[in-house]
């Protein structure tokens, strides 16, 4: 008979979010061959803590990737609920799916590499992602602030195109153009 996996202690997630928000971090200021010392150092543990909760840099590269998808899309439902319309909240969660889209330096690289671990990455991105989009244009067209003839996912490959290569060109301001799509979806 298998045995169940125990659910992590509370103090135990905190410590794993703290791992991967601090990878995160690194991954934005050096890309993701940053060395593993300077992530302990930024999480303030040792190099052993990291690879005893990420044996390889990539599971570690994955569970970076997927803690910020779920930080993600965890925020549209939240935004919704907060902003002022729900305009203003797809506007929001737009500028974090930019940040989300335009820190990944070097991963799209990583992510074509012949590691089994990334093969469903995408996936998991799209699953996770494009109901959330959808959830927000469908409020915000509902409410009448928005045309409602545009697909989640059209709009995430657009915001997605827009943000290729703005890491690496100081003149090319990829949010300013994202943001006059969103306002160009004004009803």
């Amino acid at each position: 008979m298998a045995e169940k996996a125990r659910p992590k202690r509370a103090d135990a997630r905190r410590n794993e979010k703290t791992l991967l928000d601090a990878a995160a971090a690194v991954f934005v200021a050096s890309g993701v061959d940053a060395p593993v010392r300077d992530i302990a150092a930024k999480a303030g543990v040792g190099m052993g803590t990291i690879y005893r909760h990420f044996p390889t840099r990539a599971d570690l590269i994955i569970a970076v990737y997927r803690h910020q998808v779920e930080a993600c899309a965890e925020a549209g439902p939240y935004l919704l609920a907060t902003s002022e319309s729900p305009h203003v909240a797809l506007a929001r969660w737009i500028d974090r799916f930019v940040d989300f889209l335009v820190t990944k330096h070097g991963l799209a690289g990583v992510l074509q590499s012949d590691n089994a671990g990334f093969e469903g990455l995408h996936a998991y991105f799209l699953d996770r992602l494009v109901p959330v989009c959808t959830e927000l244009l469908d409020a915000a067209a509902a409410a009448g602030e928005i045309r409602g003839d545009l697909k989640a996912y059209e709009l995430m490959r657009g915001v997605g195109n827009l943000c290729v290569g703005a890491e690496n060109d100081p003149d090319y301001d990829a949010r300013r153009l994202v943001g006059l799509l969103i306002a160009g979806l004004r009803a």
